[in-house]
């Protein structure tokens, strides 16, 4: 009792204290610029969950505040501020908007801009907005994401490349893919015997940041290889608050969403006895094979990645390793990675040098499928089981002769035997590194010398072995086997020295920076093949020697006057060795202009534009990459062992000289951009728009040559002209902006079309183009076609004819001459593979601790020649009498038709020209964080994920992504689920 009357005198005396020791407070929040409300601003209590928002006309109240309290004061766009409470219950707080996004630090070619003194059109982004889920190429990251970038995977395969374009690329038989510069070195994107995608190389989880250069004016800088864009990759560094480390790991789950239509075997029975001869009935069996079940299945996936940061002021240290393991949905595919990365920046001489050093190793081993199992999937007889314990063939069903041996024409391969009687299997190490030295005069801190030395080495072997396998000719030649085995070694090695002045005049009220350097690139490409090792008598070996180098001279002004009009120009001279003496070296300049209207008076104290910048520029670059090393260099070919010159009693090497042309010189890209970024209302709508013209001439082309002018009929040649034109549009909204809710949309829209001006240097009228586009069935035939006046790789078919219920009449087509015959002169050119729109639409939601995002892809004007249904879907390819032992599976499309003959005509018409336009939901996540979980300042966080979702589409094949136009015998892209957890501590 005692107890409880002291408790009680204590709470009597302190209560009316506490009570008036708490107050309110109360004022109004406005922006600092323009004096304007501001609704919906946060306020809480540091340390609490005590809070309140303004109202529309910025006004707060909050009950219960102490002295000594810190309000925070928090909104989206403006910098957050913090106030300590004292004696005054008033606070009215000014807010000033949050720069940083314009601020943002954005790398360039040798050097660094921001956001809002890019005079070029730049796009940068952070992995926090790229693709989420299984992700084991950089590549894959970009799909989608931004404006004027079309990224196809070329398959399902674990790790398979992708074709990258932008602006749609620039050539028509030298290299569209853009230049990719890692960490300051612009590596090799050539192929890496036994790699899927040499990309592969690079984890995805060491990425900081990607900048996309796509105008001449950013990219021309790079002028030996820009024409058809840049992608830097910078990987993430050390910091000086401490070491940290971050642990993420996932598991995934792959699986087809769709096969080919393949007749069943029971439509294969109707079909047989419907249709063939008795002894085609004669030969269907008893089973029910599925050969595509057969051969694909459920694959799983594990991705672990381990990274510790940290350091001080001066020295800053980050390290990671990381190990994905990923099993393609194609019996025996896989694929096992390594990788290891360092990063290390030191500042010595009081941060007047900086030293930087980057490396990267990654090593990979990879299981690659026969991608043959599975257009011979699609026709192997359903009705023949897989296994045959009397074959001598591995014990695999297989059609053969009556003496034993396969049948070796018309007759395809079990599809399971072929995966799983093939070991093609590969090592693959690769390292990429550099070290940077920058020096800030101590006489002179405005200028700076800048020396980068840099490497990009690979090496690999692979062994490819088949055995028992009734892909050899007789059961002895099965049983001795297939082997071969070939090494690869590339060395890219860089050295880049520049000189970099800046400096602020104040007197003018200007800045200028300038920049000149000197850049050497070798690359080396050394290896060999080893093939029919199983047989000493026909084992040769094929060695190679390649060498490229590549030396530039550039340099590049900036300069702004009153931080308003920004003007950048640059200069490059570059030579390649690719090309002769006379014609080794070329210039590609820039200019760019960009207005910063938002600082203009009239628009300083706006309050609908946080930012509006008008960029305008023109440029040149070039192009050399057309494949070949010495295209312009005599070169001469050693013969094989069975093809030597006998004399006497000796066989001698001869050589034989390849084609070259002496006149090959650079391919020029001339670009006209002009854009306009914009943020409106606070940052709720930010966005750029940008159109561009882009010419290209002396296109590095392949055309025929007069007889006996050449050492060849058809060779290399600068001759022909391309333009492209387009526009993008990059969009993000913040629709919602609290401080439980967040929501943010992402919109990108690209149009582009290209057109063929000029294929000759006399372009008649009865010239049609150069054909390209080969395709299964086809034997030699093409489907495609450069013409002037179309766009690349138009489709040149017939216009079939069809009858009254809609059905396509075999060996009918359209005498579009009117000549009374149908010829090669009545094909005409039908659509083409490239998009006139792609676009992009993701979604990020964050509420409290979760987070839910969506990304989506169109592509709308791209058509695709479905060669599965033209290859696969008529009757001879069931039922040949050529082949009468023989019966063959077919496609449902053989019963939509009716098709009954092969022919070139039949292959080559426009019914099997097909709208491939798409909508794809590439994405969707979800995650949870929760927060805190070991100590102070650690972190936990679980996602879960699915890719390729859902695919919307009138196409009528597997799917209606393809690239270059022809589908055939893809490996299908999977649809992915993936778990993951992200602890960082």
């Amino acid at each position: 009792m005692k107890n409880f009357k002291l408790f009680l005198l204590t709470v009597i005396i302190f209560l009316p204290i506490s009570l008036f020791a708490q107050q309110t407070v109360t004022g109004k929040v406005t922006e600092k610029a323009t004096g304007s409300e501001l609704p919906g601003v946060g306020i809480i209590i540091k340390g609490t969950t005590k809070g309140t928002s303004t109202d529309f006309d910025g006004k707060y109240s909050l009950e219960n505040v102490k002295k000594g309290d810190i309000l925070v004061f928090s909104y989206i766009g403006f910098t957050t501020l913090e106030i300590t409470v004292g004696d005054n219950t008033t606070i009215n707080v000014a807010l000033e908007q949050d720069t940083e996004t314009l601020n943002e630090v954005v790398i360039i070619g040798y050097g660094t801009t921001t956001v809002k003194d890019a005079t070029g059109s730049i796009t940068s982004v952070k992995p926090k907005d790229l693709n989420r889920g299984v992700i084991i190429s950089p590549d894959q990251m970009l799909t989608g994401k931004v404006a004027g970038i079309q990224v196809i995977s070329n398959g399902g395969a674990p790790g398979s490349g992708s074709t990258i374009r932008i602006r749609g690329g620039a050539s028509l038989n030298a290299s569209n893919d853009p230049l990719f510069i890692i960490d300051g070195v612009p590596v090799d994107k050539d192929g890496i015997s036994g790699l899927r995608n040499p990309l592969n190389t690079i984890n995805p989880n060491d990425i900081e940041s990607y900048t996309i250069l796509k105008d001449a004016s950013a990219t021309a800088i790079y002028g030996s290889r820009a024409s058809n864009g840049v992608i830097i990759i910078t990987t993430k560094k050390g910091s000086a608050d401490g070491f940290k480390g971050t642990y993420s790991s996932s598991f995934s789950v792959n699986e087809n969403i769709n096969t080919v239509d393949a007749l069943s075997a029971n439509q294969f029975r109707d079909y047989v006895n419907a249709n063939g001869l008795p002894s085609d009935i004669a030969l269907l069996g008893n089973a029910n094979t599925n050969w595509q079940n057969e051969i694909f299945r459920t694959g799983y996936g594990t991705d672990h990645n381990l990274s510790l940061r940290g350091g001080t002021e001066n020295l800053r240290i980050r390290g990671s390793i990381g190990y994905t393991s990923q099993e393609g949905t194609l019996l025996t595919s896989k694929l096992d990675r390594s990788t290891f990365s360092l990063s290390v920046a030191s500042k010595l001489l009081d941060d007047h040098l900086k030293i930087d050093l980057n490396t990267k190793v990654s090593m990979i081993n990879n299981r690659f499928a026969d991608t043959g199992a599975i257009s011979n999937a699609i026709g192997f007889d359903p009705t023949k089981p897989v296994y045959d314990n009397t074959s001598p063939y591995g014990g695999y069903f297989q059609w053969l002769q009556p003496n034993g041996n396969p049948v070796a024409v018309g007759a395809p391969k079990n599809p399971v035997a072929l995966l799983k009687q093939r070991n093609n299997s590969s090592n693959a190490t690769r390292s990429i590194g550099n070290i940077q030295f920058d020096y800030k005069m101590h006489f002179l801190p405005e200028l700076r010398a800048n020396l980068n030395l840099g490497y990009d080495i690979s090496n690999s072997y692979g062994d490819d072995t088949t055995f028992d396998s009734a892909t050899a000719s007789s059961v002895e030649l099965a049983k001795l086997g297939s082997i071969t085995h070939y090494e690869q070694s590339k060395k890219n090695i860089l050295s880049d020295f520049y000189l970099n002045y800046a400096k602020d005049l104040k007197s003018i009220n200007s800045s200028i920076d300038v920049m000149a350097g000197y850049s050497y690139q070798n690359f080396i490409n050394d290896g060999f093949n080893k093939n029919n090792i199983q047989d000493p008598t026909l084992t040769e070996t094929f060695d190679y020697y390649n060498e490229l180098n590549l030396q530039s001279f550039f340099g590049r002004l900036k300069y702004a006057f009153a931080d308003k009009y920004l003007v950048t120009l640059t200069y490059r001279r570059d030579g390649s060795s690719r090309f002769s003496k006379e014609n080794r070296w070329a210039n590609f300049p820039s200019a760019a202009f960009a207005w910063k209207i938002y600082e203009e008076p009239f628009l300083k104290d706006s309050k609908t534009f946080s930012n509006l910048k008008l960029r305008l520029s023109w440029g040149i670059t070039g192009q050399q990459d057309i494949g070949s090393y010495y295209p312009a260099i005599a070169t001469y070919l050693a013969s094989t062992n069975t093809a030597q010159y006998q004399f006497g009693s000796s066989y001698l090497t001869t050589f034989r000289a390849e084609p070259f042309n002496t006149t090959l010189k650079w391919e020029e890209t001339e670009t006209y951009n002009a854009g306009l970024d914009f943020g409106l209302f606070d940052d709720y709508l930010t966005g750029s728009i940008d159109a561009y013209f882009r010419r290209t001439k002396d296109l590095l082309n392949f055309i025929p040559f007069p007889g006996g002018s050449s050492l060849s009929n058809a060779g290399d040649a600068n001759i022909g002209k391309m333009e492209n034109k387009g526009i993008e549009l990059m969009l993000n909204i913040k629709p919602i902006r609290t401080d439980d809710l967040n929501l943010n949309v992402g919109l990108n829209f690209t149009y582009a079309d290209t057109e063929i001006t000029q294929l000759t240097t006399n372009d008649g009228p009865d010239y049609e183009g150069v054909p390209v586009g080969i395709f299964s069935g086809g034997v030699g035939n093409t489907v495609q076609i450069h013409s002037v006046g179309y766009a690349p790789s138009a489709f040149f078919v017939y216009q079939q004819v069809y009858d009254s219920t809609g059905k396509p009449i075999e060996g009918v087509y359209v005498d579009r001459n009117n000549d009374g015959v149908i010829t090669i002169a009545d094909k005409y050119r039908n659509e083409k593979p490239a998009a006139d729109f792609t676009f992009g639409f993701t979604t990020d939601l964050n509420y409290k601790k979760w987070n839910f995002n969506m990304a989506w892809r169109g592509s709308v004007g791209n058509y695709a020649y479905n060669n599965v249904d033209s290859n696969l879907g008529f009757k001879q390819q069931l039922l040949n009498a050529a082949f009468p032992n023989v019966i063959s599976n077919g496609v449902e499309n053989v019963l939509e038709t009716g098709f009954i003959n092969g022919g070139a005509e039949r292959y080559l018409s426009d019914y099997y020209i097909q709208d491939a336009s798409f909508l794809k939901l590439d994405n969707i996540s979800v995650g949870y964080n929760f927060g805190n979980v070991l100590s102070e300042g650690s972190n936990l966080s679980i996602i879960g994920s699915a890719q390729n979702i859902i695919t919307i589409t009138d196409y009528k094949g597997l799917d209606p992504e393809v690239n270059g136009g022809i589908d055939y015998n893809i490996y299908p892209r999977p649809k992915i689920y993936m778990i993951g957890v992200n602890l960082n501590f």
